[in-house]
């Protein structure tokens, strides 16, 4: 039996290049990272962005002009590459893993929010690493999260995590832009506090992922005010997963 679960989000941002390709090596860091953990008995949930980029990688450029379905196509393309890569890097580490893909209604009260939770928790007593996306392919407008940030919060509030790690490609929350020279990282957050006032107009989505530092600062401030210690990290750089869960003073933590 696992001693401690966490819930891990990798954005798009972290995985792919300036061709916004998938790097592999940046996966299988990731992956070797959840491996050590899991070695330790902690158990982990990853919720991984990626199958709109896979998509186009094999699809290419679509002829579709309405955004909304064009995505829908990518990321049913995408999907199943995503988790072939999963599946293989995984195995690789003598590890299993599961696809989950759930829809915003699965966290409403009612049946399919306990289906969510059994088959979660499931594949977390068998020692499987569930890795689960927002299911782009049947997810339009209302049953639409505003992006895997939210999905990860949900997720971590519904299984009651130890842990939320949120992996980006910047250090975590500056108080002004992160390019700046004169900006320093903000090592600790308490959400009970007003936080639009760390969001700059320079920290708005972009690339091909849904999120901005907003929507990461809101939704670890809801896990947050759940008791769930959250922290936004730079997933690119080595270790980082470890040395978070080591206690080490890495990225920006939201928490009471």
């Amino acid at each position: 039996m696992y001693k401690e679960k966490i819930v891990i989000k990798v954005g798009t941002n972290v995985m792919t290049n300036r061709d916004n390709r998938i790097v592999r090596p940046v996966l299988r860091r990731l992956v070797k990272q959840i491996a050590e953990l899991h070695e330790r008995g902690i158990m982990t949930i990853l919720v991984s962005s990626g199958s709109v980029i896979a998509g186009k990688e094999v699809l290419g450029t679509s002829n579709i002009k309405d955004k909304t379905q064009r995505r829908q196509v990518y990321s049913a393309i995408g999907q199943p590459r995503m988790m072939r890569l999963y599946y293989n890097i995984f195995h690789d580490y003598g590890l299993k893993c599961a696809q989950v893909l759930p829809t915003k209604r699965d966290f409403s009260p009612g049946v399919h929010r306990q289906n969510m939770i059994n088959c979660c928790e499931g594949l977390l007593a068998e020692g499987v690493i569930p890795v689960a996306n927002e299911d782009d392919a049947v997810s339009v407008t209302m049953s639409m999260f505003s992006d895997n940030d939210e999905l990860a919060s949900l997720i971590a509030q519904l299984l009651n995590a130890d842990k939320l790690i949120i992996l980006t490609d910047i250090d975590g929350l500056y108080d002004g832009h992160p390019e700046e020279d004169n900006s320093d990282l903000i090592k600790n957050v308490d959400p009970t506090e007003d936080l639009d006032k760390y969001i700059k107009d320079s920290n708005k989505k972009d690339g091909e992922g849904r999120g901005g530092m907003g929507s990461k600062l809101d939704y670890a401030q809801q896990a947050a005010a759940n008791n769930i210690p959250t922290f936004i990290a730079n997933g690119k750089k080595d270790n980082v997963i470890i040395d978070i869960m080591d206690g080490k003073m890495v990225g920006t933590k939201v928490s009471l």
